[in-house]
């Protein structure tokens, strides 16, 4: 199966009650958007999957384990799996793309 996916049209079904919409799911993967308004507080927990961030728009700060690092458009981020991790200190709207690998379980 192979799919060209609009991130413009999948900004659509984000909401300030549901900010992750997955789009694509594969037994290997998954991947999905999620968005982070200015100020908003990053409830996640770890994952049991490896996971990839790329920052589409947006800036803010992230805790990796116990290093905090700055996140700004354009950057790769990679995730380990069942790493504490989270996003912080927003100052602008915060759009990702999220891939996991394999699929998300939940």
């Amino acid at each position: 199966m192979s799919e060209i996916t609009r991130i413009s049209d999948q900004l659509a079904h984000i909401s300030d009650k549901r900010p992750y919409h997955e789009f694509l799911r594969v037994p290997g993967m998954s991947a999905g958007l999620y968005v982070l308004q200015v100020d908003a507080t990053d409830g996640q927990s770890p994952h049991k999957e490896d996971e990839i961030y790329y920052v589409i728009r947006g800036r803010a700060k992230m805790q990796l384990g116990r290093e905090e690092r700055e996140a700004l458009a354009g950057d790769v981020i990679f995730v380990e799996r069942n790493l504490e991790h989270r996003f912080f200190d927003i100052v602008e709207e915060l759009i990702l793309l999220v891939v996991f690998a394999p699929a998300e379980s939940g």
